[in-house]
């Protein structure tokens, strides 16, 4: 009794997925699932787009360093004045200040005396008015003008490292060798172009309109989706679709072709119908659908026509 219950829960969710996986086919072009072929790289999850780089820092300077030495003070001319009039005064005193005595009185040895003392304290007075010499490449304790020595700050170098170039980058590199003209940016534009295309021959059922836009092998797996839908009288109604990001985030090169993936975020109204669209089977009308998809283009080397090679869902 309890085999025969795991066993028909086993076969029961056998059933349940196997509905959920034939519902998920109608699901946009491509089913929303993964198909085609990337080359080498078919079973490779494929690179997410790389964000947005931002502009370098640019280095701070280091700030100037605080000056060792600063100007020697101006020596005041006060000082000097004033010295050369106190003894020139003195000197006059001591010479002529006795006139009751007569013109040259004649002077003693105390006069000579004191008359030298009053010369030696004045050129001692203005020789300590006279700043330091100072000492090249050092600083006296204290530095001139109160501020101590200090060693030169030495300025930090920014040295700018080579980036090595990404896996894009070198692919993008190799496909302009043989098409100078290549430009990711304007191949995401033209990749939308022709996902809108696909779309809107998923709706029609119809994939001859697009069989320049496919290789062989995407062409064989779009129309056997696209015959399933005529043989189960249901249309794929795709509405309101709305890119919100292309961008190339792989590409290169190999066996003489060149591969670039294109990752799409987009929204949509995705609902499935009977033929004459009256009753929705799958989906909604109303409710979009944001989803994200890599599809992968192909071409042989050079200004050749691109092909859609592949559609993989985010692993």
């Amino acid at each position: 009794m309890k085999r025969s219950l795991i066993l028909t829960a086993t076969v029961m969710t056998l059933v349940l997925s196997g509905t959920l996986l034939v519902d998920n086919v109608w699901a946009r072009a491509g089913g929303g699932g993964s198909g085609g072929s990337r080359g080498s790289r078919s079973y490779t999850a494929p690179a997410r787009p790389s964000p947005t780089p931002m502009s370098p820092r640019q280095p701070t300077p280091a700030p100037a360093p605080p000056s060792t030495f600063q100007t020697p003070p101006q020596r005041s001319g006060w000082g000097g004045m004033l010295g050369g009039l106190l003894v020139g005064g003195l000197i006059g005193s001591l010479l002529f200040g006795g006139m009751g005595r007569g013109l040259f009185g004649g002077i003693g040895l105390m006069e000579i005396l004191i008359i030298g003392g009053l010369v030696f304290l004045a050129l001692r007075f203005m020789k300590s008015r006279q700043p330091a010499p100072a000492t090249p490449g050092y600083a006296t304790a204290g530095g001139y003008g109160g501020a101590s020595w200090q060693p030169e700050s030495t300025s930090t170098m920014s040295v700018d490292i080579p980036v090595a170039p990404s896996d894009l980058d070198r692919g993008i590199g190799h496909i302009r060798q043989l098409d100078a003209t290549f430009d990711p940016a304007r191949f995401a534009e033209t990749a939308t172009d022709m996902f809108f295309k696909i779309q809107a021959a998923w709706t029609a059922r119809d994939v001859s309109r697009i069989v320049d836009l496919l290789t062989p092998e995407m062409q064989d797996i779009l129309q056997r989706d696209c015959d399933r839908l005529r043989a189960d009288r249901r249309v794929n109604r795709l509405e309101n679709i709305a890119v919100r990001q292309a961008e190339v985030s792989e590409a290169w090169q190999e066996r003489g072709q060149d591969f670039a993936t294109v990752y799409f975020l987009a929204s949509l109204l995705d609902y499935t119908t009977d033929e004459g669209g009256t009753h929705v089977l799958d989906g909604s009308r109303d409710e979009p659908v944001k989803f994200e998809e890599y599809w992968t283009f192909v071409r042989s080397v050079g200004n050749n026509r691109w092909k859609l090679s592949a559609i993989q869902q985010p692993s």
